[in-house]
């Protein structure tokens, strides 16, 4: 199948980066979000992302009028309906997500590819959700999806050779450098990241050092160019938080059990950036 036409549901930060990364690379993007207003006000501020582009030189403004108008938000998920390609990128929750591969599957033409930009969860348990596993995968942008170019396909037991051969070749249309990687939680990237991540949290708990100094550390230290607190921040620890359980509950490994603070901070709503406190006040 020749993918033109691609579908995105999920209008937060992963949603809305990947439907601007596939509509700047010249397919046709229906962003899909739970509310008409939600789906409008995605596209309202892509339209100024790319006007920030414009004004960086980085991008003539009649480029920035035609990828915006090859963005078509919506409510109803029917509008994905003709849709080659659908990547769904809601929360990180593997009961929500069966249940949207289940509706997917009776919305979106056959033949066309179910795909899931989740960071952990297993893909075969979505590609069994639908009567069409073997056209199912996972696509995994990073954040921010636009500059970052690393993208992990993930290929479940079910996906068959078609799928995964398009879905690199999807991957690569974009402009990314995609990775193979098999269905395991984590897959390569967060595997390595996230053991380092909860350690840096325990430093902390520990009292070792502050996070302002263990994050100074891991920037001169190692060259990173962000420490790992402030990357908790900037992921969610919400989120971040349900990687390490993911990850926890497939291999129990201590690496992945999660530092109680962690799990504390969550519940007190302090979910980093977005929420305007974590490790840090924004």
């Amino acid at each position: 199948m020749t993918i033109t036409r691609v579908g995105v549901v999920g209008s937060g930060i992963m949603g809305s980066g990947i439907a601007q990364v596939a509509a700047q690379s010249g397919f046709e993007v229906v962003l899909r979000s739970r509310s008409q207003s939600t789906a409008d006000a995605t596209h309202a501020a892509m339209v100024k992302s790319l006007a920030k582009l414009v004004d960086k030189g980085r991008l003539q403004a009649a480029e920035a009028e035609a990828i915006a108008a090859r963005v078509t938000p919506v409510e109803d998920l029917a509008g994905l309906a003709d849709c080659d390609l659908v990547i769904e990128s809601v929360v990180e929750d593997l009961a929500t997500k069966r249940e949207l591969f289940t509706q997917l599957d009776g919305i979106v033409k056959a033949g066309a590819i179910l795909a899931t930009n989740t960071s952990t969860l297993p893909v075969v348990e979505m590609a069994v959700a639908t009567n069409r596993p073997e056209r199912v995968c996972g696509i995994h942008f990073f954040n921010p999806a636009p500059m970052m170019s690393l993208v992990e396909v993930v290929r479940p037991l079910t996906a068959s050779d078609e799928t995964h051969a398009e879905a690199l070749a999807f991957a690569e249309a974009c402009g990314k450098a995609p990775v193979t990687v098999a269905d395991q939680a984590g897959f390569i990237v967060n595997a390595l990241l996230f053991p380092y991540l909860n350690n840096a949290v325990r430093l902390l708990a520990n009292g070792v050092a502050t996070a302002e100094d263990i994050d100074a550390a891991m920037k001169g230290g190692c060259n990173f160019p962000m420490g790992p607190l402030a990357l908790l921040d900037l992921v969610g620890l919400d989120t971040s938080l349900a990687i390490l359980d993911a990850l926890y509950d497939e291999f129990r490994d201590p690496n992945y059990s999660a530092v109680p603070v962690l799990r504390r901070m969550v519940a007190a709503g302090q979910l980093g950036r977005k929420s305007g406190q974590g490790f840090y006040s924004y």
